[in-house]
């Protein structure tokens, strides 16, 4: 195909009204033309195009308008396999923004099949082999008799060809293929064929067989015989058949995952047994039974001599929580040796034995920094939950706070862990009282806080003229720690008023002072002029962090002047500039927030807000806020989208506790039903969270939901 066909019209799209990742697509014409260029300006170019029309799995309406030419450049050998490739990637992905139709850009994929299928004859193997792949996933089930044809080609015998052909009919034609993936399990077939025989036929639905089971782990590690397959999400086939089994959600489904799992961890290879090992972590995250049923087969690898995976096993431990608790006098012996190894296994013994775990770490505090961290300085947990006080580890404290008061050097961070242990303990650590007091110089923002948590009541007159003049000198920011410290543990805010204008003054203060200034109350309206100049004027070019800024002053001036105009206006702002901002999601959910809290004042935003319940993340926030501002909602309605977007982990505690709001009355027999399976479901619906707190975060979201339940 010569390049003038290849570029027929290209000028008379009009890109400049198409977006892709990085805003309009007015550059998409000169990028394609390049990828014909010298290999300086083709290299340049695809990297250029590939981010913008497919990032990160996300497809564009400019996406959609550039098929027809990257399957002309396929056709006219330019880049060919990279250009399948992305073919491919464009026609699967299911996150569209701004596209034309919902389903657009893997329609535009389907009417360039007469130039992929054609590629199937191409005498490159690997573009052979990448044809089947994209073709595959156009989802085009007319496509399944050319690839039945390639298959039984009797000069195709390209192990990656036939894999890759294989994955593509079990695809398209799931009943259909059924013979070829049980015939693709035989002895002689290569291991390609065999591995991916069997994750065709759990993706196509087939029962798990005892077959199955065995062709799979006798080919374990599975993951090189697949490693130039073409689906580069799919890497790790014993995991990815693990997950596909356990996401079925039936009895049969689980005991033959459960099995498969416990045969693979039965191996002895190192390779062979770090794949079982990843697959059984996977497990536990996504299976709220995996763990009970796992931990026979898991915990007594710890004390096995010919067992050399430990560093792998410490995290599966770490999710099997109360099930663990044999694993607790191994761990606990692996916890006192030195290094990384130790320093993991102590971790996970918090979890385990907390009250164990604390006495160990007292023993060695100066050299368990990296256990201490990953013990208190969990995202999403209060300080001090997961190590309870023990008078040794306060001890222990006491000296490293007094270590890193009369260091000669800075240290390189902060006592962050130590200060979160001490204030979760309360005023039980308030004999640190002194080696605090002389780490307030040291740190002057992180101990105010924390002096004020852990004072008993007789020595609040000694801390508050501590903190009183810590208030009166330094860094703004320090100054502004103690001030609120000090209003905190007396009441009075003239300090903090002070503090808080030095700030305001100086510019973008942080939100959390922002928010303190709202709470002052009559005190506080000393700070009116100041947060009303610290407002960014208002623009399309206003950041994220701009924007939230601008929200949290707008909230702080509504609290203290009762005046809602300047605030609404602010707020509505905000929801407008960010309507069709791709990453401004976390934005509108503190938009749709401030508009609730100011309630009633707030009605102007109801266009606003009505339009945020389209997104299930913002669902919960714009159903507050309509009731709020005194809409009426279809409260059925509402709580199914509600129980979506807990379903769909959008944000499911904030969800359920919209959910609660409603009352008992929005409670229909289908939410009930609903809120049932995520309660008791074997599913975990927290998938979203980092993978060491997605337990933790599941077992929330089912106590939420159980307590929504009647009865």
């Amino acid at each position: 195909m010569d390049l003038e066909r290849v570029f027929a019209d290209l000028d008379g799209v009009p890109w400049a009204d198409l977006d892709h990742a990085y805003g309009q697509a007015d550059d998409l014409p000169d990028l394609l033309r390049a990828l014909t260029g010298d290999e300086e300006q083709s290299t340049e170019a695809w990297g250029e195009l590939g981010a913008s029309i497919l990032h990160q799995g996300t497809v564009y309406g400019a996406t959609a308008a550039a098929v027809p030419y990257l399957a002309r450049l396929a056709a006219a050998d330019v880049r060919t396999v990279e250009m399948l490739l992305l073919l491919g990637g464009i026609a699967e992905s299911e996150d569209e923004f701004a596209a034309p139709l919902p389903g657009a850009c893997r329609a535009a994929v389907v009417e360039q099949l007469p130039l992929l299928l054609d590629l199937l004859a191409s005498d490159d193997v690997d573009v052979r082999r990448t044809a089947v792949w994209a073709v595959g996933r156009t989802g085009c089930a007319s496509a399944a008799s050319a690839l039945r044809r390639l298959w039984a080609d009797p000069h195709e015998r390209h192990p990656g060809v036939r894999a890759e052909t294989l994955a593509a009919l079990a695809q398209l034609d799931p009943e259909g293929t059924r013979p070829e993936l049980l015939s693709a399990l035989a002895a002689a077939e290569p291991a390609v064929l065999r591995v991916t025989a069997v994750m065709a036929a759990v993706d196509a639905g087939m029962p798990f067989s005892t077959t199955h089971q065995n062709v799979l782990v006798s080919l374990l590690p599975a993951a090189p015989h697949i490693a130039d397959r073409c689906d580069q999400e799919r890497t790790e086939p014993l995991r990815q058949v693990v997950d596909v089994l356990l996401r079925r959600d039936t009895v049969d489904d689980r005991v033959a995952a459960f099995a498969l799992v416990e045969a693979a961890l039965r191996l002895t290879e190192p390779a062979a047994r770090d794949e079982a090992l990843w697959a059984a972590e996977h497990a536990c995250t996504i299976s709220r039974s995996a763990p009970g049923r796992l931990a026979p087969a898991l915990v007594p690898l710890l004390g096995d001599p010919s067992f050399h995976r430990v560093a792998s096993l410490l995290p599966i431990l770490d999710q099997l929580g109360s099930h663990a608790a044999p694993a607790a006098p191994a761990l606990a012996e692996l916890a006192a040796t030195d290094g990384d190894l130790g320093d993991r296994a102590l971790a996970v013994l918090a979890r385990i034995a907390p009250e164990q775990a604390a006495l160990l770490l007292a023993r060695d505090l100066e050299n368990r920094t990296i256990t201490l961290a990953s013990v208190t300085g969990t995202r999403g947990r209060r300080p001090g939950l997961r190590l309870p006080y023990a008078p040794e580890l306060l001890n222990a404290i006491r000296i490293s706070l007094s270590h890193l008061a009369t260091a000669d050097e800075a240290p390189s961070r902060g006592p962050v862990e130590l200060l979160e242990l001490l204030a979760g303990w309360g005023t039980r650590a308030a004999a640190a009282l002194p080696e605090l007091t002389r780490a307030l110089d040291a740190f002057p923002t992180s101990v105010p806080a924390v002096l004020v948590a852990i004072c008993p009541p007789n020595r609040t007159a000694g801390v508050a003229e501590l903190l009183g003049r810590a208030a009166g000198a330094g860094e703004v920011e320090a100054r502004c720690a103690a001030a609120e410290a000090f209003w905190r543990l007396t009441g009075e805010t003239g300090p903090l008023v002070v503090a808080l204008q030095a700030a305001l003054r100086e510019g973008s203060p942080a939100p959390h002072l922002v928010e303190t200034a709202g709470r002052l109350g009559a005190a506080g309206r000393e700070l009116v002029a100041e947060l009303r100049s610290a407002l960014t004027s208002a623009g399309v070019g206003r950041t994220n962090f701009e924007l939230e800024a601008d929200l949290q002053i707008a909230l702080a001036l509504w609290r203290l002047t009762g005046d809602g105009d300047q605030s609404v206006h602010v707020v509505g702002a905000v929801l407008a500039q960010t309507a069709e901002r791709m990453w401004s999601g976390r934005t509108r959910t503190i938009a749709a927030r401030a508009a609730a809290e100011i309630g009633p004042a707030a009605k102007p935003l109801i266009p606003a807000l009505e339009a945020l319940l389209s997104d299930p993340v913002q669902v919960p926030g714009a159903v507050l806020a309509l009731r709020a501002v005194g809409h009426p909602l279809d409260e059925a309605r509402a709580a199914g989208l509600l129980v979506t977007s807990a379903e769909l982990d959008a944000d499911p505690i904030n969800a359920l506790e919209a959910l609660r709001t409603l009352g008992p009355g929005a409670l229909a027999p289908a939410v009930i039903t609903r809120l049932t399976a995520l309660a008791d479901g074997d599913l975990r619906v927290a998938g979203s969270s980092r993978r060491t707190e997605i337990v933790a975060a599941d077992e929330r979201l089912r106590t939420s939901a159980r307590a929504l339940l009647p009865g």
